[in-house]
């Protein structure tokens, strides 16, 4: 257990970066799944707006840190095929 007030100011910290981490992580998968389901339909204007709102939110992602920088550039180059 924490010794001082700063390492359990710490804790909950931690505990509430982890909260909103798994959501934003949650989000990238389910847009990362509707990009796909639109793919498979072969909707264009599904498949723009999917990857344009996945597109975004790698963004978001990658600004915090939550996304490594070469894994944002994967996605959006899939993404960009997918488009062309």
């Amino acid at each position: 257990m924490a010794n001082s007030k700063s390492a359990l100011k710490y804790i909950r910290k931690t505990e509430t970066r982890t909260l909103n981490n798994r959501q934003v992580k949650s989000r990238l998968k389910t847009l990362a799944k509707k990009v796909k389901e639109a793919t498979e339909s072969e909707d264009k204007d599904a498949i723009a707006s999917a990857s344009k709102n996945f597109i975004s939110a790698l963004d978001k992602a990658g600004k915090t840190g939550l996304v490594h920088a070469n894994k944002i550039a994967r996605h959006k180059a899939s993404c960009a095929q997918l488009l062309a």
